[in-house]
């Protein structure tokens, strides 16, 4: 396992190609969800999508882990981490209804600045006056994709933005128990939860889904969103986030991209611009931490 956690150049290369397969598989994800609440309630998509994650994962991973699959040190904040991701899907699915793909990819980038100023925040990490611009730059540009008064305003941009503050602290949760449990007993953790949770209320108002074609994107969201998921806590065990940061960015690339080929959707100026300037914002946080990392070492 010492190999595993070295800062080599090849673990690096196997970091970044795994983040890679996360942000396709993240983005295949949003795009099969869009496609599937213009037809399907949005409830029993979430649910769907945790419940064929959950069959996977055990499918796979049960042969090779066994009992160890099952096995939880923090079974508390399991449970409340698996709360937070139905939250945030249900959010995201339900903003997906309305925006562009690539609206919610590029709100949904602004979560390290939103992890930044938690850190600065809650657990008292002290930013200079560099960062600190940076993230207010960000918000800017967050400003500049919402369009608060115009046209291209749509209320539903809020819920990609409550999903974003979400989605910074599930990250922080994800960081600490990285050190405890298994990548894989966590992963099905966070598909367990909400398909056991949102069972009841997915059931109630239960609408078949019509067609193979239907069935077949259904069972794709769960096997995306636990390929991604995996594939994530994975890369982050060969490579530190400063390195690996940069590349969670190509997503948006890949939701412009299923947005015009699925929906022949294409952004706007302002949802381009916007972008632009949260991204950059973004990645100068992660470049002056991977800077205060190697003027540590």
């Amino acid at each position: 396992m010492s190999q595993l956690f070295s800062d080599t150049a090849k673990n690096r290369q196997i970091g970044i190609a795994l983040v890679t397969v996360t942000t396709l598989m993240f983005a295949t994800l949003d795009t099969s969800a869009k496609w599937l609440v213009q037809s399907v309630p949005v409830l029993q998509v979430v649910w769907l999508r945790f419940l064929f994650h959950t069959i996977l994962t055990t499918a796979i991973f049960m042969p090779s882990m066994g009992k160890q699959l099952f096995s939880i040190q923090n079974p508390r904040l399991q449970l409340l981490r698996g709360v937070m991701l139905a939250i945030m899907t249900g959010l995201n699915f339900f903003a997906l209804q309305y925006l562009q793909l690539a609206e919610v990819g590029a709100v949904q980038f602004s979560v390290p600045l939103l992890i930044a100023l938690i850190s600065a925040w809650f657990l008292h990490e002290k930013l200079d006056a560099q960062r600190w611009l940076a993230i207010g730059l960000g918000f800017v540009g967050v400003l500049v994709i919402i369009r608060p008064g115009s046209q291209g305003f749509h209320p539903a941009i809020f819920l990609s933005i409550v999903n974003a503050f979400i989605y910074a602290a599930f990250n922080l949760m994800t960081r600490r128990l990285a050190s405890s449990d298994h990548p894989i007993s966590t992963q099905l953790a966070s598909a367990a939860v909400p398909s056991l949770v949102l069972a009841p209320f997915a059931l109630w108002h239960w609408q078949m889904p019509e067609g193979w074609l239907t069935w077949s994107v259904i069972v794709l969201t769960g096997l995306a969103g636990g390929l991604g998921h995996t594939a994530s806590a994975f890369a982050h065990r060969y490579a530190s986030a400063a390195v690996l940061g940069p590349f969670l960015y190509q997503q948006i690339i890949y939701m412009t991209l299923g947005g015009w080929l699925i929906f022949g959707q294409m952004p706007d100026s302002a949802v381009v611009v916007g972008a632009c300037i949260v991204v950059m914002s973004g990645l100068y946080l992660l470049w002056r931490e991977f800077r205060l990392q190697n003027s540590v070492e």
